[in-house]
C-alpha cells in the first residue's frame, strides 16, 4: 500500500510539474505573440506616419509653385509662412512648418565656388557672432573647415594636424556642408555655443543670397556694423505686412553697395518641419525644398528626427 501511494504521489507531482511548465511556456508564446503584434504595428504605424508626412511635403510644394505663380517675392505674409495646424488623420495627426532658409546666414557663403575666401561673408559671420556673444574666432574655425586646402589660416583657423590630434581622431571636411550639424565637430564648439548658432544658419549648396523679406533679425543686423537695434526693428516693422515695397531702396542708405548685391526679396530653399503622429508613433521629418524660378520645387535633403 505504502510503495501505490508513493507511486501516486511521483504521478501526481510529475503531472503538476507538467501543467507548471505548460502553462509557463503557454505564457511566454503568448507573450511573445503579443509583442510580435505590437511590434509589427509599430512597424506598420511608422510606415503610414512616414507615408503622411512625404503627401505632406507633397502638399507643400504645390503650395509654392502656386505661391511662384501668384507673386515674385515671398514674405512672412504669404500662405507658406503660417504654421500648418493640426490635421485629423485615421489615428492621430499631422502638423508642421515652412521655413525660408535664405532668411538665415548660409554657411556656405564663406567659401566661393572657386575655393576663395568670401571676406564681406566672413565679416558679416563674424558680426553674427559677436552679436549674439559667441566667439568670433569660430568664423576663422568655419572657413578652413569649408576650402579645399589645409593652410590654416590666421589667427583663428584649424586644419588637420588639430583634428587628427584630438580624441578620436578626425579631418576636416575641407567641402560645402550639406548640413548645420557638421559645425559641432569644429575645433572648441560646445553644445550650448551650437545650440545659440545653429538657428541663425543654413547649410545650402553654394553661395546663395539673403531674403530680406523674411531674414531672422539677427542676419538683419549683421549685415553691416551701424545697423542698430532700433534700425532693425523698424526694418521688421516695415515689412511685417507685405515685405519691404522697394527693398534696394530701402537697404541702399543702411549697407554697403556691395551687401546690397547679397539681397534679394525672393526666396529659392525652404525648410519644411512634419510632425506626424499615429497611435504611440510619432516622428519627425524635415525637408529642404528647392524651387525653381521655372516653379518646379524639388527635395534636395531629407531626415527623419534631425535637422
Amino acid at each position: 500500500m505504502n510503495h501505490r501511494e508513493r507511486n501516486r504521489g511521483v504521478a501526481l507531482i510529475t503531472a503538476m510539474l507538467i501543467t507548471a511548465l505548460a502553462s509557463i511556456v503557454a505564457t511566454n508564446l503568448s507573450w511573445d505573440n503579443a509583442i510580435d503584434v505590437r511590434r509589427t504595428m509599430v512597424q506598420l504605424n511608422r510606415d503610414q506616419a512616414i507615408q503622411v508626412a512625404l503627401g505632406a511635403e507633397s502638399w507643400v510644394s504645390s503650395i509654392l509653385r502656386t505661391d511662384l505663380q501668384d507673386t515674385e517675392t515671398d514674405h512672412l505674409g504669404e500662405i507658406w509662412a503660417s504654421d500648418l495646424p493640426g490635421l485629423p488623420i485615421d489615428g492621430g495627426e499631422v502638423f508642421g512648418r515652412l521655413e525660408d532658409l535664405q532668411g538665415r546666414f548660409n554657411i556656405n557663403n564663406l567659401v566661393g565656388n572657386n575655393g576663395e575666401v568670401n571676406t564681406q561673408a566672413l565679416e558679416q559671420f563674424r558680426r553674427l557672432l559677436e552679436m549674439n556673444g559667441l566667439d568670433p574666432r569660430f568664423a576663422g574655425l568655419a572657413v578652413d573647415w569649408l576650402d579645399g586646402d589645409q593652410d590654416a589660416s590666421f589667427p583663428d583657423g584649424a586644419e588637420d594636424p588639430i583634428y587628427t590630434a584630438m580624441l578620436p581622431p578626425y579631418r576636416s571636411a575641407d567641402q560645402f556642408l550639406t548640413s548645420v550639424s557638421e559645425l559641432a565637430a569644429l575645433e572648441g564648439m560646445d553644445k550650448q555655443t551650437f545650440n545659440i548658432l545653429s538657428p541663425l544658419l543654413a547649410a545650402l549648396p553654394g553661395p546663395t543670397t539673403i531674403n530680406v523679406n523674411t531674414a531672422l533679425p539677427a542676419v538683419l543686423q549683421s549685415l553691416d556694423e551701424n545697423l542698430r537695434d532700433s534700425d532693425v526693428e523698424g526694418l521688421v516693422i516695415e515689412r511685417e505686412v507685405a515685405g519691404f515695397a522697394d527693398y534696394q531702396n530701402t537697404f541702399s542708405s543702411l549697407v554697403d553697395p556691395d551687401m546690397l548685391n547679397t539681397l534679394t526679396d525672393s526666396t529659392e530653399f525652404f525648410q519644411l518641419q512634419v510632425v506626424v503622429r499615429i497611435d504611440t508613433v510619432r516622428i519627425t521629418l524635415y525637408s529642404v525644398l528647392q524651387r525653381s524660378p521655372q516653379g518646379d520645387v524639388t527635395p534636395i535633403l531629407r531626415s527623419l528626427g534631425t535637422i
